[in-house]
């Protein structure tokens, strides 16, 4: 299951109205809580309160802890209790897919670097975006067998990221810009920053390297791919 269907099906799960109320009841408490206590605060049978919880839990917004809730330990302090806490993992879905997250990191890490050594923020961004694209491309289950091959495989590498890859007249373009709203409020920062990110990609597939040009368009990425 990727990231968008696991996080989509999370969600939708919320949209049972009693799994609403138990989900923001145990994300207010401080503490994991039992299913009784669930049960009691939402006003629902204990068995209820045990479906939606698991259903919640199974589906990745909350996790799962055992403790004995009377604090005793050994023959006879009884079975462990299942507790429940909110997941430590984020969970977001954005239709068409979003990387705000991925920008905001490549960007602080680009920030600190440059606050250390001295070199400008944007070339440090550009190196550092470079290198993401060419990590995640390094990790494609494939390797290009000719400048066709790697233009494909760089095309899955992307439909991954939320880019939407679509041929042409030969070349790739991409109909998604993960960094949307940044593009449009600071567009040569994120462009350049999309670019080295996708170069990075292209540059993975070494010896069939695709080429990366900025040619920015209406409504789709400011980068276009062709054959190396």
């Amino acid at each position: 299951m990727d990231d968008l269907q696991r996080d989509a099906a999370g969600i939708g799960t919320l949209a049972d109205p009693v799994r609403r109320q138990l989900y923001r009841f145990v994300c207010s408490q401080p503490e994991p809580v039992s299913r009784d206590q669930a049960a009691e605060a939402v006003g629902i049978a204990r068995h209820q309160a045990k479906f939606h919880l698991d259903r919640l839990a199974a589906e990745g917004l909350l996790d799962c802890d055992y403790a004995r809730l009377t604090g005793r330990s050994g023959p006879g302090a009884g079975r462990p209790s299942k507790l429940y806490r909110r997941a430590r993992r984020d969970i977001a879905v954005s239709l068409p897919q979003r990387e705000y997250e991925l920008a905001g990191r490549l960007m602080a890490d680009a920030i600190a670097e440059s606050a250390a050594t001295g070199v400008p923020a944007v070339e440090v961004l550009h190196r550092i975006a470079h290198d993401y694209g060419r990590a995640i491309a390094q990790h494609a289950e494939r390797r290009p067998r000719d400048a066709e091959s790697a233009l494909e495989i760089a095309a899955a590498v992307l439909t991954e990221h939320g880019y939407e890859p679509r041929r042409i007249d030969g070349e790739i373009c991409l109909a998604n810009c993960p960094f949307h709203t940044l593009a449009r409020r600071q567009t040569e920062l994120a462009c350049g920053m999309n670019h080295a990110l996708i170069a990075g990609v292209a540059e993975a597939l070494a010896p069939h390297s695709p080429h990366a040009r900025l040619q920015p368009g209406e409504a789709r990425c400011c980068v276009v791919l062709t054959s190396g």
